[in-house]
């Protein structure tokens, strides 16, 4: 069983996500996002921006919500591009907010219009970033809300687990249902994941359409970017 899939998140931080009536009491520093600018898109971890920034990757199955989700986080619509074809991004895309940190559009699991060896590399590749990048704080890990736990996530998120990789659940599309039918859901996700995990992990609810969860989400990558120590690229 894996211990925690929390590691470099702090206590102060969890409890920040997990304890809404306490977030009334203190004092909330919400994030400015002041600019938000395209990066660059490749597919070679070799031509990825220099480590120096607490970088924060955004990943989950195919048309879960993904762009929409980060357009409405930095408050510029169109900066990553949405598509109607689920799988559209195959790409590592970059982008420089604030000029302080960067957010990272992987693209999606689970359904591509594409060959099954080019899926292999796209994997591949995307693992091989997820282990090896220096600067990355954070893995959020977006679960669409409306259905129930499908294994592609709960294998994606074991996988986090077994490599150290730290990493939190945004359950997308909360507007689409009742609060109760997406607590029942999170509620069946949770419990598929304590078979794995010995502790769930810090999770937020969230809509695009009605921004519900921007502020926590934006509050916990503050305080984790106050955390942040600039790494010796030389070594």
């Amino acid at each position: 069983m894996i211990r925690s899939a929390k590691l470099r998140i702090s206590k102060s931080s969890i409890n920040l996500l997990t304890n809404k009536r306490l977030n009334k009491f203190l004092p909330l520093y919400l994030m400015i996002i002041k600019s938000a600018e395209f990066q660059v898109s490749n597919t070679r971890t070799d031509k990825l921006p220099p480590p120096l920034l607490p970088e924060y990757a955004f990943i989950g199955r195919s048309n879960v919500g993904k762009s929409s989700l980060i357009n409405m986080l930095v408050q510029k619509k169109g900066l990553a591009k949405t598509s109607q074809t689920p799988g559209k991004t195959q790409l590592i895309n970059h982008f420089l907010i604030n000029e302080n940190w960067q957010l990272v559009d992987l693209p999606g699991y689970g359904y591509a219009k594409t060959s099954r060896s080019n899926r292999a590399d796209w994997e591949k590749f995307i693992r091989y970033y997820l282990r090896n990048r220096e600067n990355l704080q954070c893995v959020f890990t977006l679960i669409d809300s409306r259905v129930k736990p499908q294994k592609l996530d709960i294998e994606f998120c074991s996988w986090l687990g077994e490599q150290g990789i730290p990493f939190v659940l945004v359950f997308t599309k909360a507007d689409k249902q009742s609060r109760v039918k997406s607590d029942q859901n999170i509620a069946l996700f949770k419990k598929d994941l304590l078979h794995i995990f010995e502790e769930v992990p810090p999770l937020f609810l969230s809509s695009a359409e009605t921004q519900d969860g921007r502020e926590e989400i934006l509050n916990f990558i503050n305080d984790l970017n106050q955390k942040f120590r600039l790494l010796d690229v030389t070594e």
